[in-house]
């Protein structure tokens, strides 16, 4: 198309878009979102039970337009376990931290590889380190550690000693 003028793109990042997101969230689950806010321009951070993982992030994913999972991590707090999810929008530059509260007494969560397959390697990196298991995951099986370790290193109960004594073992047997 010759003498056409290219299409202007603008709105990117979207003013007030992280405030419409909170907002939809909110709306959509009400009572199941334990805490949320703006802690800084475009990122929205939401709490929610480990029950309702899935539900929320579907409709991230599949009505506001989160289609990238960037990052799936953990965090051990003196009463309670956190998988914490990092989700872009490109659209309109807003990214959401989604919290799941996890009980200690019982370290399980959702899988959300059936959402983006970007959970898988995230969702075993966190097995392996922090213990959280991510039920329905394809694959849990160690991505660090060797297969035969029986301890998560970076739980706040982790011995020290047993890691150094572990390895020296291992090489001492020749083993990998």
């Amino acid at each position: 198309m010759s003498g056409a003028a290219a299409p202007v793109l603008s709105g990117r990042p979207v003013e007030g878009a992280a405030e419409e997101v909170l907002a939809q969230v909110r709306s959509r689950f009400g009572g199941k979102v334990v805490r949320a806010g703006i802690p800084r321009p475009r990122v929205v951070q939401v709490m929610i039970d480990r029950a309702d993982l899935v539900d929320v992030c579907r409709h991230l994913k599949e009505a506001l337009g989160f289609e990238q999972l960037s990052c799936v991590s953990a965090v051990e707090w003196p009463d309670r376990f956190e998988s914490v999810y990092h989700m872009m929008n490109y659209y309109n530059g807003v990214t959401v931290q989604l919290h799941a509260r996890i009980p200690k007494d019982d370290p399980k969560v959702a899988s959300v590889c059936v959402l983006w397959n970007a959970a898988n390697y995230h969702e075993r990196e966190a097995w392996d380190l922090m213990g959280i298991v991510y039920e329905g995951h394809p694959n849990l099986e160690r991505i660090l550690l060797p297969a035969d370790f029986k301890f998560h290193p970076l739980r706040k109960d982790f011995p020290q000693e047993v890691d150094r004594q572990y390895i020296s073992r291992r090489k001492l047997k020749g083993g990998k």
